[in-house]
C-alpha cells in the first residue's frame, strides 16, 4: 500500500505501550520514504528508496507480517 503523499503515518503495527513504533512518509518531491522512531521523533530520520521501501513492504507481505 503507497503512502499518502503529505504527513506522517504511524504503523498500524504500533501501539502506545510498545517501544517499536515506526512512523513513515513521502520523502520530498516523492523521490523515496522517510522513517522515523515514533517514540524518539527529535532523532533524526532516515530515508530509502522507494524501491526499497516496496521490497520492505512485499518481504512483510510474504512472512505473513
Amino acid at each position: 500500500m503507497p503512502l499518502p503523499s503529505t504527513g506522517w503515518h504511524k504503523s498500524s503495527y504500533s501501539t502506545d505501550r510498545e517501544d517499536a513504533c515506526v512512523e513513515a512518509a513521502v520523502a520530498a518531491a516523492g523521490t523515496g520514504v522517510r522513517v522515523r522512531d515514533t517514540k524518539d521523533r527529535g532523532r533524526r530520520p532516515f530515508s530509502v528508496s522507494a524501491r526499497a521501501w516496496s521490497s520492505f513492504l512485499n518481504a512483510l507481505r510474504s512472512d505473513g507480517i
